[in-house]
């Protein structure tokens, strides 16, 4: 889900554009339409990733239609704040949604070129960032409205460039578990895509030891109590509390952490 606001926070207001732009690895100093000339120079990054969607999309010289993909391979020989910001758009974008690179590439362009054809004309730069971040709210507010759960194929279509056997995999993956559910993706050596639905949670790990399980493959605990810990334990002492209520009640405990270490192993 692209996240709107988030990709509009990134476009700072760049107001020392008007008056001045320093790049400290060469200190070279530029002023007023020369200093926006660098910013404007996002045409070339934000052409280059546009063209990969729209009805008529194509592919670009890299054979990528994946806008991030795109946005990284380009390396300008003269350095500028512009394709740079917009490469950090793309990517803060891919990290936090996981989609939406070039939705997020073509609106910073869109927002860098009329802001400045803006500021050019005496507008207040804090005026029009004040402007840009209430439409972005105005908008935000309307996406919640109009989204709706049968819309989930057409998104997942699009984010896999299209195949819409995919994107009803995934929608049907959606439908039974949910927004809040997890969907992991595997390659397989198999003729055809499968949705496999696992019910309980899966972790991709193994037992410290094999003699935890009595076939060695295989364990399964019944009423029994979870320790869940995103920390390593090296102690016996830091999960004590938990093994002596575990033992109060005559109950199994069944310890998920993110590794063990020092003398826990072999106690």
């Amino acid at each position: 889900r692209l996240r709107l606001h988030e990709v509009l926070c990134q476009i700072r207001p760049v107001y020392g554009a008007r008056a001045h732009l320093t790049r400290a690895y060469g200190k070279d100093v530029k002023f007023g339409a020369d200093a926006q000339a660098l910013m404007l120079q996002v045409d070339l990054l934000a052409n280059a990733v546009v063209v990969t969607v729209w009805p008529k999309a194509r592919t670009v010289i890299i054979k990528q239609k994946v806008g991030m993909t795109i946005a990284k391979s380009i390396d300008l020989k003269d350095k500028n704040i512009g394709t740079e910001l917009v490469q950090e758009i793309a990517h803060n974008t891919n990290e936090e949604a996981g989609d939406g690179t070039i939705t997020a590439t073509v609106l910073a362009h869109s927002v860098v070129k009329e802001g400045f054809g803006k500021i050019s004309k005496v507008a207040s730069a804090v005026g029009l960032r004040r402007g840009v971040m209430l439409a972005t709210d105005a908008v935000i507010a309307e996406f919640k409205q109009q989204s709706k759960p049968e819309e989930i194929a057409q998104v997942a279509t699009i984010s896999a460039s299209g195949d819409k056997e995919i994107g009803s995999i995934i929608s049907d993956a959606m439908k039974k578990f949910g927004r809040r559910g997890v969907i992991t993706i595997k390659d397989e050596k198999t003729l055809n895509d499968e949705l496999e639905i696992i019910e309980g949670m899966k972790f991709d790990q193994v037992y410290i030891s094999p003699q935890f399980t009595a076939t060695g493959q295989k364990c399964e605990f019944k009423d029994a109590y979870v320790l869940l810990s995103a920390k390593k334990i090296s102690t016996v002492q830091s999960i004590l509390p938990a093994l002596e209520i575990a033992n109060a009640h005559c109950k199994l405990l069944v310890i998920i952490v993110q590794g063990v270490e020092g003398e826990v192993p072999g106690t």
